[in-house]
Order: C-alpha cells, then structure tokens, then sequence
C-alpha cells in the first residue's frame, strides 16, 4: 500500500521555558500562574508582530516557528523585553525567567505541528541555555550575524541530548549587553576585556552526612564549603554560593531539575562519613543537562589528610569540565590550612554556627573561633570567623554596640597580623577599614586582593560593588553587585537594596527605585532613599509618603545621623546626599 509523501519545509524554529518553574509553583501557585498568563499574552503578541506561528505549548513552554531566521532573534529579543516588564514590580526570587533557543533547517509537517532533529535542537539549545539569555545554533548564526547588529558569543560546539553530532552555539543580545550568565557583567577596569570564551557553570550541593553520629553535621557542610571556596578561586569559572546551594539541603533531589532551577550546567554532590580518625568522601560530576556522570570518586583517608582530598578534587574537577579552564588565571597564593585538627573543627563549628543567624549561635560562633585562636593563634581562617562573627553581633544588635566594637578593635590586630593572602581575611579588614577608620586606600587594597583571591564569593563580589560606590565610582559599582546577585540568586533580594543604592549614588533615580522594589521588605534606611529619589525627580506626593514612612519608624531619624554613617570618599556625594534628603522633606 502506498504511504503519503512526507511534508517538509525549512524554518526557524524557537523554544522557550522558565527556569525554575516547579519552585516558582510550589511558592505561590496564583501569583505565578498570573505572571506566566502576562508573559504569555507578551510572547505571543511579538511572535505574531514578527510573523511567527505558536506551534505548541506545555504549561511554562512556547514551541514557535518562523519562515525567517531574523525575524525569529528579534522576536526572541522582544520576548525578553517583554517579560523583563512583566517581573518589574515583583520581588528577586518571584521573577519569572525564561531562556530559549532558536535552530534553523528542515522540519517535518503533521497537521499543524513541527517535527524532527531541527526541532530537537532548538529544544536542547533551550535547555542549556542560562536564564533570561537566547542561543542560537551556527545554522541561525549564519543567516543573522551580517544582518542584526547584535552581540555575539561564540560558546563552541555543544553536545546536546539525543543528537549525533555536538551543535555549534552562540550566545546572543543586544549589542553591550552584559547580562549573560556566563560572562558575569564584569564592569570596565583594568582586569581586562572579556574574552567572548563562556565559562563553565557550577554548583556544588550539600554532601550528604553518612555517619551514624547526627552532630558531624557541622563536619559535612565544613567540607562542602571548602570545596565551594576552593572552586570560587578559578577565574573561568561561574559558581554559585553556598546560600543558594543549601537550600537543597536534606531534600531529594533531580540534578536536571537543579540545574534549571540554578541555571548551571554541572553539579557536584557527594557524601562524607566521619569515624574516629577516618573519613571517606565520595563525590560525582554531573552533567546537569542530560544527568551524565562525567566523573565519580572515592577517598579514604586520615583526617589529617583532609585538606589534601578537598585540593585533590578541585583539581579532578575542573580538569573533567570541557572547556579548559586557564591554571593561570588561579590566584597561586593560597593560606596556608592549620596543622591542628582541632582548630579547623572549631572553625567549622563556628561557621556552622554563624550561619544560622540567632543571637545563641552567634555567641556560640564566636566562642568556637576563640578556641581555634587558642590552639592555633597563627591560624587566619579562625581570625576571620571570629571577627566576622563579631560583625554579625553588631549588625544584629546582639550585644552591646561600645562592647562588640571595642572587641572587634581588639580581633583586628589578630587578623591583620594573620590575614597571610586569605580572601575572608582581606574581605573583613576591607569592611574594618571603611567602617572605623575611613582609610580608603587600605579600602581599596583589602578588596582587591580579596577578590583577586576568590573572584567568586559573591559576598567579596557584591562588596566591590558597595565600596566602588562609597570610593566615588557608583557606575562602575551596579555591575559588581548585579554579578552577586547572580552567584547567590538566594540573596538576590537583599542585595537589591545595595543595587538602590548604588543607583541614587550614581544620580539614577529611576533606576534606583525599580531597583528597591525587587526587594519585598525595604527598612526605614531604604525608604529614606526612596524618598530623595521621588522628591529628584519631582515627584512630591511619592517623596512625601516615603519620608512618612521613615519618621514613622524612626521618630528620631535625622540626616546628621544618616551621614555620620556613610563613609563616602568623595565630598560631592556626601553633599548630594545631604540635598535630596533636605529635598525629600527629611529632618536635617
């Protein structure tokens, strides 16, 4: 019997999905279910503005096709647009994020739907795609690089699920666009031009504790940690924080699904269990986008060893990634780990203390940090912890502000004489250093040699941000603190509120504003800044009400106050401070 001849066509083919979607769902099922609604009703208007066909769709997914390859990036292009509208009144970590992918060639025709390896590409260009970017395959690139004057980043040829052949993939957006993941918005300095070369996305989750003894708990997530800082130091690599990773802490988890939700390409897990003077760590690499082992490992060893295992599988792994990852861009200096076990215990303790942020666990914190002191004076970690921990109790109001200050004056000595070239040291005499003594080129020299040593803590990496702005240099400093909130989506939120900042600092008001309301929780300080921004931009009943808002949580709030805190370097924005708020109807 004769079979009907199979239809076919050449198209551009565009696929789309929000990240995160299942945890977006589980939150709040009707706020997400209106976002997508609106980020739907977006979508499909510029798919038929640009002349393309919605050919399916799956709860959070948009199949769509196109008879041109332009028109389908400059309709992906406008989606992103779109969509970034839809989030902008809605908190960090409600956002609704998609990524797509687009492919050109030859589809296969059933009825009203697409079929075949063309369609599979774009689906699985989709899927490694970083949030909020597009890739497109070489095929696309072709047609499109001399026509749209856009920026591209050649990623390689990619190995995608289900397809024989790896595909040739770029990444694409607006000419200077610097929001890709991958490429980490790194503000204009002399660390150098970016390359174009994407790096590798990483994610390491909480070991799981496989000895008998519940309490080593502290042990396991010490050891993680490490393994986190340790990767954090390569330069070519993007790895996400330890708060964002630990929210998968103790739960069952889909190594695909974390990737999508973290928007990484690998993930590290494992296990450690500690008996007496033994440990054994396994621990796994996982292609986070088809869940392919790429590598797996066992150790038993003395503890004493410890330190040894951790450098031993940072290496392993970053040698397993595919794309090579430069040795020489690893900042060599490294502090020097403690010969007493006991001291590193301690330390772990007390970062598992501090971590938990109550007034009990940080004196608990602080008292373990003292111990490691005590057994090891010479130990630069243990210096670090106790003085951030001291911090936390100031921040916090957990003590007294003349006695946890006059104890931090007192743990600086220790630290400055220990700091050795630790990237937690230099961060805290960075903070010690603008807060009580307003030496901004100590200032300057502890934050870059912090971030010199760990480019991806985003607590150094949001706090090169925040002293940028203190320094004079609020333009250059929103990049850096954006860049954090992309290595800890989890403090995203919090860190909108440095983003504010550094915003009306650079005399961008609006800016400013949208900024603030990403964050669900604004304190008086942060209604304050509103209030100068609205009163900037004339908007007087908006000023009115925000400076309400701060006289009504603080009666005695004044602007002397205000500035006696903020270490500008730069009088002139001391001054613009001073005026707006003035401006803003704040009490001097």
């Amino acid at each position: 019997m004769a079979t009907d001849a199979i239809k076919r066509r050449l198209a551009a083919i565009l696929a789309a999905d929000v990240v995160g979607y299942s945890r977006l769902m589980g939150a709040d099922e009707e706020s997400t279910f209106n976002t997508l609604q609106a980020c739907r009703r977006s979508i499909d208007s510029c798919v038929a503005e640009k002349g393309g066909r919605i050919v399916a769709t799956g709860g959070d997914s948009v199949l769509a096709e196109f008879a041109s390859a332009v028109e389908a990036v400059r309709c992906a292009l406008d989606m992103q647009k779109g969509i970034a509208a839809c989030n902008t009144d809605l908190p960090e970590l409600r956002r609704m994020r998609f990524r797509i992918g687009i492919n050109l060639g030859d589809v296969m025709i059933s009825g009203d739907d697409i079929l075949g390896d063309s369609v599979n590409i774009a689906a699985r260009l989709e899927q490694i795609a970083e949030p909020d970017c597009i890739y497109i395959s070489g095929t696309v690139y072709d047609q499109v690089h001399n026509k749209l004057d856009l920026a591209y980043t050649d990623l390689g040829a990619q190995s995608v699920k289900n397809i024989d052949q790896p595909v040739r993939t770029y990444r694409v957006s607006e000419a200077g666009d610097l929001a890709a993941l991958d490429m980490a918005p790194t503000p204009a300095s002399t660390e150098g031009a970016i390359t174009g070369q994407a790096r590798p996305t990483i994610a390491v989750l909480p070991f799981d504790n496989m000895s008998r003894d519940e309490e080593q708990e502290y042990f396991v997530d010490g050891m993680t940690e490490d393994i986190i800082t340790e990767l954090s130091r390569y330069h070519d690599l993007f790895v996400i924080a330890r708060n964002s990773t630990f929210v998968y802490k103790g739960k069952a988890t889909d190594v695909m699904q974390v990737g999508r939700e973290l928007g990484v390409r690998y993930i590290v897990e494992g296990s450690v269990r500690k008996a007496g003077n033994r440990v054994r760590i396994t621990v796994q690499l996982i292609d986070a986008t088809d869940g392919h082992h790429l590598w797996a490992e066992r150790y038993d060893r003395e503890l004493e060893d410890v330190f040894a295992v951790q450098d031993e599988i940072t290496q392993v792994i970053v040698a397993n990634l595919p794309r090579r990852v430069e040795a020489a861009h690893l900042e060599q200096s490294k502090q020097k780990p403690t010969e007493n076990m006991a001291a590193y215990d301690y330390v772990l303790r007390a970062k598992d203390h501090h971590h938990k942020h109550t007034k009990e666990d940080n004196a608990k914190a602080i008292e373990m940090a003292q111990k490691a002191i005590e057994l090891d004076p010479n130990y630069s970690l243990a210096h670090a912890w106790h003085s951030c921990s001291l911090g936390q109790a100031l921040g916090a109001g957990y003590m007294a502000e003349e006695t946890v200050v006059e104890r931090i004056r007192k743990a600086e000595n220790g630290l400055a004489a220990n700091s050795q070239d630790d990237a937690e040291c230099h961060r805290i005499l960075t903070e010690l250093n603008l807060a009580f003594h307003r030496d901004f080129d100590k200032v300057r020299f502890h934050q870059d040699r912090a971030y010199a040593l760990n480019p991806n803590d985003p607590r150094i990496v949001s706090q090169r941000g925040e002293t940028r702005m203190w320094l004079g240099e609020a333009a250059e400093a929103i990049g850096w603190i954006e860049k954090a909130m992309q290595l800890d989506p989890s403090e995203a939120e919090r860190r909108a509120k440095h983003l504010g900042q550094a915003h009306y600092v650079a005399r961008q008001y609006q800016e400013a504003i949208d900024a603030f309301k990403r964050a669900s929780r604004l304190g008086h300080a942060q209604h304050a800044y509103l209030a100068t921004c609205h009163a900037a931009l004339g908007n007087e009943t908006e000023a009115a009400a925000e400076t309400a808002l701060v006289l009504e949580s603080q009666p005695n709030y004044s602007i002397a106050a205000a500035l006696k805190r903020a270490p500008y370097a730069l009088e002139s924005d001391r001054e613009h401070q001073r005026e707006t708020m003035l401006k803003a109807g704040l009490p001097a």
